[in-house]
């Protein structure tokens, strides 16, 4: 054999731009006089589901540059709205889809962490949680006057607003969140009436980046909306917490919303039992599951929202 043969035949990497020249003029003289769409092969060996020549260039190419979608909006053309079990569901009081059931699949790798999707608004953003706690601190940590009004701000307003935003997260994940009006009306304790409470929420409103979810959205966030679709429901009901997908078997977490009460509490979600429990906002750690709002403009891997296949922000 020629020494120059031999010599190409030793390197790799002329290997592999020979192959693909030669596999690139087999396609070409193929294509030539078949369409790509009707010449078919064995897909057995290969793992792709497609049998035909197009459907096997557009599968791997799919792989290689997965499609993306644009912010909620591109999230519901791709996803079915259910009316039961997990799932994404048309909310019945605004303006807004929800993410319901013990694990639907909204999960999302954000800031290169996994979060999960609380909703999709009306305006096409997204608003997102924490999937796990990033530690537990006080609502308010510095002493002197107890208070419950997020706008003061707390000291964990300014951690969550100021280092964590600034300091913790990407650049690039700073630069995709976007300040929204945020509900932090005092709740009613007992309430049975959701759409009463979801008003009271959203009676005052505060404007930033970072806060959490309210004690609505806890309530929303579950599947069985016949026995848990309001605060007195589940605070009489252990079994709620099977139904959610926020319930935490671990920590004890803060909602942004306030009781009206005469004692300055917060809402909390209870480790135990998934019910709403009444956190004092001084020197009382609770567990911290930051939220915040995605833009519209966003691009996101077309995933399937499971934890093994999450969507993710590019």
């Amino acid at each position: 054999m020629n020494k120059k043969i031999k010599k190409i035949l030793k390197n790799r990497i002329l290997i592999f731009i020979l192959g693909g020249l030669i596999f690139s003029s087999v396609s070409v003289y193929a294509i030539t006089y078949f369409p790509s769409n009707q010449v078919t092969y064995d897909n057995k060996a290969s793992g792709l589901k497609a049998t035909q020549v197009q459907g096997a260039i557009d599968e791997l190419y799919n792989t290689c540059f997965p499609p993306s979608i644009i912010g909620g909006d591109g999230i519901l053309d791709n996803v079915d709205i259910v009316t039961s079990g997990d799932g994404l569901y048309k909310d019945k009081y605004e303006d807004r889809y929800f993410y319901k059931g013990a694990n639907p699949n909204n999960y999302i790798i954000f800031n290169n962490e996994s979060w999960r999707i609380v909703s999709i608004e009306g305006d096409g953003t997204i608003k997102i949680m924490k999937d796990k706690s990033i530690g537990n601190m006080a609502w308010e940590e510095s002493g002197g006057f107890v208070h419950t009004d997020w706008t003061l701000p707390p000291s964990l307003n300014k951690y969550l607003n100021e280092t964590y935003l600034t300091k913790i997260l990407y650049s690039s994940a700073q630069n995709q969140i976007v300040s929204k009006d945020w509900s932090i009306g005092e709740v009613i304790g007992g309430n049975r009436d959701l759409a009463d409470q979801i008003n009271d929420e959203n009676s005052v409103k505060w404007n930033g980046k970072v806060a959490f979810v309210t004690a609505s959205e806890y309530i929303r966030s579950n599947s069985n909306e016949s026995s848990c679709a309001t605060y007195y429901n589940i605070q009489r009901n252990d079994n709620c917490k099977n139904t959610t997908w926020m319930y935490d078997s671990v920590y004890s977490w803060w909602t942004l919303s306030p009781l009206d009460s005469f004692d300055p509490d917060i809402l909390i979600v209870h480790f135990s039992d998934g019910q709403f429990g009444f956190g004092y906002p001084y020197d009382v750690d609770y567990a911290v599951r930051p939220s915040v709002y995605l833009s519209s403009n966003i691009k996101i891997t077309e995933g399937t929202g499971t934890q093994n296949d999450p969507y993710e922000v590019e």
